[in-house]
């Protein structure tokens, strides 16, 4: 399968093009089209029966390519994603003629060639030309483009996915140009003024991988289909466009707020919550892309003395917090319990024993452990404990999970010897 992708050099096409040549060059697996799904399958299985289910070029076409290129593309390209527009024109009649004009010269080309390969475009929800986009240049230079390809479909039988996008935002969108999460991004992480006119605005957002896997998926026909009231989006299962199913809603004020509290993790290391396929997940992967490089490495604080030190190293909220503890040759630390904290020791380099006693007992549990054979311990609520470095020459390095954060007003934590 051989791919063109127009505005191969804008926001989403760099995103979409690196996917498709992991895919292609076996980085990247579990979309169906690459080596690796293919060797996954198996001999003789569907997805090893011809070179068309495994994309084997990506046309990348942007502002310095050529006429000749493009000509040669739509006539070797067996599906189309255009993402070729015009966003801040210096005249408003540019949105017409770098959007619907683009438009019209592609499928023209696409009809020299009688290619009638799926071609999908790139629209924006101000296409609808409803409330806050009744009267927007660049909504109408949209629809006109939208109608276009629907016509076009029509015409040539040809299968036409028009996806209308609401906000977008992920690593490599320009800051200052058309995205409100860029814009705040880069200002955060790089410490420049910004605005926030009103905090209380409501956008809608979709992120960049998912709106890839989407792009993918089409690949494969299950894109989705659906019809569009103004901006209200109704699924449906031969509808004339197609949508993402997978966007988020958050206020200005929310955004910022949550990239705040990014920014500080440096010197809180409190990580904020960002469960799995969260919107916090997404914009927090988005902020670090903009970070400069003096941010990418920051210190840490670490307490030492004549046993070793200890260094916290990232906390949560709700999980607890990690922490690296070293211990000089021949070291025993700990030698205290816990009400209700606990914990996980794990050596990482070294040899240790870890002493355990539940308090009231003279039992005393004895776990030998090193870096050559990583293995988890808990700490017991209740049992004092204790770690011993048994080289007498080398450092002993032990990573720490304790489930809540250090609390210097309540530490929970009780001297007693083990033995």
């Amino acid at each position: 399968m051989k791919i063109l992708v127009t505005g191969a050099k804008g926001f989403v096409g760099r995103n979409l093009c690196a996917q498709l040549k992991n895919i292609r060059d076996g980085k990247a697996r579990n979309y169906g089209f690459g080596p690796a799904d293919q060797a996954a399958a198996g001999a003789g299985s569907p997805a090893q029966a011809g070179r068309d289910k495994c994309i084997e070029e990506v046309f990348e076409y942007d502002l310095d390519s050529t006429a000749d290129e493009l000509d040669r593309w739509c006539g070797e390209a067996d599906f189309v994603f255009n993402l070729a527009g015009v966003n801040r024109p210096k005249d408003v009649k540019e949105f017409m003629s770098g959007n619907f004009g683009f438009a019209s010269t592609l499928l023209e080309k696409l009809k020299e060639h009688g290619n009638t390969c799926p071609v999908m475009l790139s629209s924006s929800q101000q296409a609808s030309l409803t409330g806050r986009f009744g009267d927007s240049e660049y909504g109408r230079s949209k629809k006109a483009g939208e109608d276009l390809f629907l016509k076009y479909g029509d015409d040539t039988g040809a299968k036409v996915l028009v996806y209308r996008f609401p906000n977008l935002f992920g690593k490599w969108c320009r800051p200052n140009y058309n995205s409100a999460v860029a814009t705040f991004c880069n200002a955060i992480a790089n410490d420049l003024p910004f605005t926030v006119n009103d905090p209380s605005v409501e956008l809608e957002l979709l992120y960049i991988d998912d709106l890839v896997d989407e792009m993918i998926a089409c690949l494969r026909g299950e894109e989705h289909r659906c019809d569009f009231d103004g901006l209200g989006v109704f699924p449906m299962k031969n509808g004339p466009y197609c949508y993402v199913p997978t966007t988020h809603r958050a206020t200005l004020g929310e955004i910022v707020d949550l990239l705040n509290a990014f920014e500080e993790q440096r010197s809180t290391l409190i990580v904020p919550e960002i469960p799995a396929g969260s919107f916090a997940k997404k914009l927090y992967s988005t902020f670090l892309s903009y970070l400069p490089e003096r941010k990418v490495a920051f210190a840490l604080k670490t307490n030492a003395d004549a046993r070793g030190s200890f260094t916290e190293l990232v906390k949560t909220l709700g999980n607890g917090q990690f922490s690296v503890n070293i211990s000089n040759p021949g070291v025993t630390k700990g030698q205290h319990w816990h009400n209700t904290k606990w914990e996980f020791f794990i050596v990482v380099s070294g040899r240790a024993l870890i002493q355990e006693r539940r308090i009231g007992s003279d039992e005393v549990l004895n776990f030998e452990v090193s870096g050559a054979e990583i293995k988890a311990v808990h700490m017991l609520p209740g049992y004092t404990h204790n770690i011993i470095n048994l080289s007498d020459t080398e450092p002993l390095v032990t990573l720490m999970w304790a489930n809540e954060l250090f609390d210097p007003g309540r530490p929970d934590t009780y001297f007693e010897p083990v033995e």
